[in-house]
């Protein structure tokens, strides 16, 4: 009789290229998966429903992956420290696989339940799937954790890239007499996101699940990538890969994401193409650029990477927060970032640095309070990339130049040069004159009357003002 092996979901819903299952299936046929529906992360006051939504789709869909493998997903309701140990125990299993994660709540989850199954006598094993260079040898010549992106993307590039793992098949799984068992230990049935509270009508931009996720890479990869350097930053323009909430949740590795970006710039006829193609490379470089500094530095997840911003003299204006937050700014382009993000879960990256840039050195508003609202809100919202941006445009953070002040006006002008972004989710200034509407001088009259709002602050003076409390902040710390 096959020896069971217990592998536990997180980050990586799908069965094809996940290090930790290929590693638990080469061990044993006999690998059944599970997910546990932990109230520590469901309980949080920034958990947003579409990317709940989008969550329970994927395990819709990893259930039926299980099947056609032969084998099956069980879904637990509990603390992991629980649920996972008593699954375990109940079931025999001889050990339980997962891979890792970069964040402070995952090692500390990560290592209770490596304590209690360690307490019942059940071995364990943990890989690195979610990066394609793991934390730990990517440092600088004198053994530091890399706080500057181009140093890091120098030596990253360097090493060695792993090939995609294979497919979950031919699995056993459990008996009848094992069923009994696993529902003694409290195994349920997957609940919607409605089941859990959280509420998502609109339609999600990218399907749940693996194949949709595959679809999209090889769409994008066929039209797209190489134009992507040219394409990226209008926000009208279908130029990005749209595979941001896939990657979050594992729906597809990144190995395979690599291959195929590799296979790309392969095959690319024109150095203008392969630029292109390299230039979303790098962008992959700066989400592991990311969750290393998280893994490294885990007071990043709770505070400023610059000491001077620890106390910065912020406004915090509750009703200029409030206007932010609805797209109520009287700047278009801010305001159609906002109701972007209300409406689908999602923001284009552009527009994540200007409305973030608005926020904090416009409206003078702590950059945390902005991080919180994105993850209440984004289908695809993970801790290290949405803190490593917030940090990066509120100048707290991990970067060479920290100064960096967004114009939304030039921003504009620059990115939106016709106004189809803003007349796209601002449908009441569809009327204004295309000029004035780019150039931020909307007609007062028009502007009351379809029940837009002038301008909340002055950008030029707010600039001035943020620069003079940033340069008095660094002098103290001098």
């Amino acid at each position: 009789m096959s020896e069971l092996i217990l592998f536990w979901h997180r980050r990586d819903l799908r069965i094809d290229d996940n290090i930790g299952l290929a590693a638990a299936r080469d061990r044993s046929p006999k690998v059944v998966g599970v997910f546990c529906l932990d109230p520590q992360i469901l309980e949080r006051d920034d958990v947003a429903p579409a990317r709940v939504t989008y969550m329970i789709g994927c395990l819709q869909k990893l259930q039926q992956r299980y099947a056609e493998a032969g084998s099956q997903l069980l879904i637990v309701r509990d603390l992991p420290v629980h649920a996972i140990a008593s699954l375990a125990e109940n079931l025999k299993a001889k050990a339980v696989y997962w891979n890792r994660d970069v964040e402070p709540y995952a090692q500390q989850r990560d290592e209770a339940v490596s304590n209690a199954l360690k307490e019942k006598g059940i071995e364990f094993s943990s890989f690195w799937d979610q990066l394609l260079n793991s934390p730990e040898p990517i440092h600088t010549g004198i053994g530091k954790v890399y706080t500057i992106y181009t140093p890091f993307w120098k030596n990253w590039r360097r090493k060695p890239k792993p090939a995609p793992v294979a497919t979950l098949a031919n699995a056993e799984n459990l008996t009848a007499e094992e069923r009994e068992w696993a529902q003694a230990a409290g195994i349920i049935a997957l609940p919607t996101a409605k089941d859990l509270g959280f509420i998502w009508e609109n339609e999600l931009l990218l399907p749940p699940g693996e194949k949709a996720a595959q679809d999209r890479l090889g769409l994008f990869v066929d039209r797209a990538i190489e134009a992507y350097q040219e394409q990226r930053d209008f926000p009208y323009m279908d130029g990005t890969s749209m595979l941001s909430a896939a990657l979050r949740f594992g729906a597809i590795g990144i190995r395979r994401v690599w291959e195929a970006a590799k296979e790309a710039w392969e095959e690319a006829r024109s150095d203008r193409s392969r630029t292109n193609i390299e230039t979303w490379q790098k962008e992959l470089a700066w989400r592991e650029f990311y969750q290393h500094g998280m893994y490294h530095l885990p007071s990043l997840a709770t505070g400023p990477y610059r000491p001077h911003f620890k106390n910065f003299p912020w406004d915090n204006n509750e009703a200029h927060f409030q206007a932010w937050c609805e797209g109520q700014t009287g700047y278009p382009i801010v305001d159609a970032a906002m109701r972007q993000l209300n409406a689908t879960g999602w923001m284009h990256n552009r527009c994540r640095m200007i409305a973030a840039s608005f926020l904090v050195k416009d409206l003078m508003i702590d950059w945390q309070w902005g991080e919180k609202y994105f993850m209440q809100k984004l289908y695809d919202g993970d801790l290290s990339a949405n803190n490593g941006g917030w940090q990066w445009t509120a100048s707290s953070g991990m970067d060479a130049q920290p100064m960096r002040m967004m114009n939304p006006i030039a921003q504009t002008i620059k990115f939106d040069p016709e106004g189809e972004y803003i007349r796209q989710w601002l449908p009441e200034l569809r009327s204004a004159d295309p000029e004035a509407l780019v150039a931020g001088y909307i007609r007062e009259d028009l502007c009351a009357a379809v029940g837009y709002p002038q301008p909340i602050v002055d950008h030029k003076y707010r600039q001035r003002e943020f620069k003079r409390r940033y340069k008095q902040q660094k002098q103290l710390f001098s």
